[in-house]
């Protein structure tokens, strides 16, 4: 505990002292669900599922069950930790120890489990990447946040975790052989519209432009480091924002396609002279169109706007993370 007092004040992290033992308490409950409560109640609800997983699947869902009970312990915290009056009078360097002291200590703990998880159960190379991108991302930025600062955005930022709760299930869905069906069509329409709400729109146009002013306006007052971890995680994080979102709108169009089987029509045989190349592309004009035409070119129509409309929201956050 000496060490990390000391290393705590090296780094200048003045509010990191008083809330390690909390920090701790996080890791150490987000790491008795991982190994203790989720194998056990899998175990008793999910036997045909969870008892047929090799040790690499057992994992990744003991894994995904703790990050949903993250979403359910942090969610509430940064709600509460909003309307702190203090965040809003110093954007920069406010701190409530009541409220941000525990939901950012929440939050470190979380992370700091998640990015050790993705370095012991590695399963390949990307996996471990993945990890480093998001977890150590995320830990390092919280454990920064402890200086005080930025304490006002890191609270806002983990609203992002509320897609997390419709991806989780999602995934579930698939485990349990409800692919395609009802239940994961409602709960994929909440989560690209979560999703694309929360963290494309509020956390990439919204919060990032005033971060990335509020972070511009101390630069004197904050070590070099701190501003290439704080900006340089938050640009790899919305990156990474927009390319899961659009693995998540492939993913929902694989599971639910649009297309209808084509009707296959009978063979007419006329005695009829044949036509000229001329004459067939006339009579082509005015062949119908079969079932279902019409509402396939709108869904694909669709697709494209939704690609357009992503595509103006990345060159919007672009313009005004350089402003």
């Amino acid at each position: 505990m000496e060490a990390l007092l000391d290393a705590a004040r090296y780094f200048g992290l003045e509010q990191l002292p008083p809330n390690i033992p909390n920090v701790l308490a996080s890791f150490a409950f987000f790491t008795g669900v991982h190994l203790i409560v989720a194998p056990l109640l899998s175990g008793l609800f999910f036997k045909e599922t969870y008892g047929k997983m090799d040790r690499r699947g057992r994992n990744n869902w003991c894994i995904h069950i703790v990050s949903q009970v993250h979403v359910l312990v942090i969610i509430p915290l940064a709600l509460r930790a909003m309307a702190v009056k203090e965040l809003a009078d110093d954007k920069a360097f406010g701190w409530s120890d009541r409220r941000i002291g525990l939901m950012t200590s929440v939050a470190s703990g979380y992370f700091l489990w998640d990015s050790l998880d993705a370095i012991v159960n590695f399963s390949d190379i990307g996996f471990v990447i993945h990890g480093y991108l998001t977890g150590v991302a995320c830990f390092t930025i919280y454990m920064g946040s402890f200086r005080p600062f930025v304490a006002y955005f890191t609270a806002r930022c983990l609203l992002w975790e509320l897609s997390t709760f419709f991806l989780n299930i999602h995934w579930f869905l698939d485990k349990t052989n409800r692919t395609g069906s009802k239940l994961q069509l409602f709960n994929g329409i909440f989560l690209i519209l979560s999703f694309f709400v929360v963290r494309i729109v509020y956390g990439g146009m919204y919060i990032t432009p005033r971060f990335s002013s509020v972070l511009w306006s101390v630069r004197d007052q904050i070590p070099m480091a701190y501003r290439f971890v704080f900006l340089g995680g938050n640009t790899c994080l919305q990156c990474l924002n927009i390319l899961w979102f659009s693995k998540m709108i492939q993913a929902i169009k694989k599971r639910f396609p649009m297309d209808k089987p084509k009707r296959k029509l009978p063979v007419v045989v006329s005695s009829l002279p044949e036509l000229s190349g001329q004459e067939q592309n006339m009579e082509a004009r005015f062949i119908r169109k079969p079932p279902g035409y019409h509402a396939y070119i709108g869904y694909s129509v669709t697709l494209s706007s939704l690609r357009s409309i992503t595509t103006m929201f990345v060159r919007i956050y672009v313009i005004f993370a350089t402003i």
